[in-house]
């Protein structure tokens, strides 16, 4: 029912003695991590959820949407305007069933009304005949009271999830449902910018940026995740955590686009990008922090970005692009890259029309760079100016960008580009 991806050996021993030997199946541990703004419509990570739960017609999945605000705390509850856990989880359960053909859906009723269902015998019954579990969004610090007892060991409902996850099950989330499943440290919020100038803090304050660094579920252990991420302008954020926490690794995932891992927690696990947009890994293994007039700095990060179809092994940093993409060398839109940007984490404080002026301004001046036949490096300013902080994106020697058409969509990814962050 669930895809294998490691092999242990199981024999018959009589006084000590192995007699035979023969290869014995486990389980993968496989994770869907959308990154927020999951469209209904999203087919590719809904199908692939469900199969990895057992396929059409055989997948049970359990919703938890305890990140959402509960019944209690919703002026709508009771009414089609409702947005609580319990409406929230009833919508996905029928969109998985009606939908996209699981056997069954189910919400799981835990969240602020219904702590005390972490340990209800019942609740863990059904928990233990699910096949996967989806995880909405909301805030994850109610996932960590609703489903962590006080101490940050697992409730009997989270151990039941882990257990079957272990044994096979798929456990996806969205948003604050991804962010969960991160090991120490799990970031709760915050602005690049706010970043990049005062640093990390382990309590929520304003846009600073912040985090737990006791960390959430532990079920990611590849390094740092995070979500909303190019909408957002996240980059900033995510590798001043990396470089403070003195994480070699990060993730960011970007909204309606899923990052999907099988054989989490072996040598052999593979990362595969599902949906509209891309994923960015971050490798600071040989980055170098200092100052700059005062402020933090850091230089020679290498920032990759992979879209629907590429693939990534973290144990040994290759990429496989998508069959349908091929070197972008000599296939380049442009003479030069784009006039360099004002705005390069999409700042929150440049607002118009209840958006983001520039989302995604990460994403579109480092895939112009790779699509300009003569430029090599480029960059772009922080939209705040005190002060003001440089991002300089530079193709170097392995740097390597891919281009290709899919279902009429054009999608541009590459591989190890140099990033530097300084004061200007």
């Amino acid at each position: 029912m669930f895809s294998t991806s490691l092999s242990k050996w199981a024999g018959l021993v009589i006084a000590g003695t192995l007699l035979f030997a023969m290869p014995m199946q486990v389980q993968a541990a496989n994770l869907v991590l959308v990154g927020g703004g999951l469209q209904d419509d999203n087919a590719a990570i809904y199908n692939r959820i469900v199969s990895l739960a057992g396929g059409r017609s055989v997948a049970k999945i359990g919703i938890l949407t305890a990140a959402s605000i509960p019944a209690s705390q919703d002026p709508d509850a009771g009414t089609a305007n409702a947005s609580n856990s319990q409406a929230n989880g009833e919508y996905y359960a029928n969109l998985f069933k009606a939908t996209y053909g699981a056997l069954d859906a189910q919400w799981i009723p835990i969240d602020l009304d219904h702590i005390a269902n972490n340990a209800s015998p019942s609740v863990v019954n059904q928990i233990n005949s699910m096949t996967g579990f989806f995880i909405g969004g909301g805030d994850q610090s109610r996932l960590v009271t609703c489903l962590l007892n006080s101490d940050r060991t697992d409730s009997p409902a989270l151990a039941a999830i882990r257990s079957k996850w272990n044994s096979g099950a798929i456990v996806a989330g969205t948003s604050a449902g991804t962010a969960i499943l991160a090991q120490s440290p799990m970031i709760t919020g915050g602005e690049s910018y706010e970043a990049l100038r005062y640093g990390s803090y382990t309590s929520v304050s304003g846009d600073n940026l912040s985090y737990d660094p006791k960390g959430g579920f532990g079920f990611f252990k590849e390094g740092l995740i995070d979500t909303h991420f190019s909408e957002r302008g996240r980059q900033g954020r995510i590798v001043r955590l990396a470089s403070d926490t003195g994480k070699s690794a990060a993730y960011g995932v970007d909204e309606n686009t899923a990052l999907v891992v099988t054989g989490e927690g072996t040598s052999s696990a593979k990362m595969e990008v599902l949906g509209q947009n891309g994923a960015f890994v971050f490798d600071l293994s040989a980055a170098t922090k200092g100052t700059t007039g005062g402020y933090w700095s850091i230089s020679n990060v290498k920032a990759t970005y992979l879209t629907p179809g590429d693939l990534y092994t973290p144990a040994t940093k290759a990429v496989t692009f998508a069959s349908y993409k091929s070197n972008i060398a000599g296939k380049e839109a442009y003479s030069y890259a784009m006039t360099p940007t004002l705005d390069i984490f999409s700042s929150p404080n440049n607002y118009r029309n209840g958006s983001r002026v520039n989302p995604r301004e990460f994403v579109d001046v480092s895939t112009d760079l790779f699509d300009s036949r003569s430029s090599t490096s480029t960059y772009g300013e922080t939209h705040e100016t005190n002060p003001i902080f440089k991002v300089t994106m530079t193709k170097v020697t392995g740097s390597v960008g891919y281009v290709g058409t899919s279902n009429g969509t054009e999608s541009i990814s590459y591989k190890d580009m140099k990033l530097d962050i300084v004061r200007k």
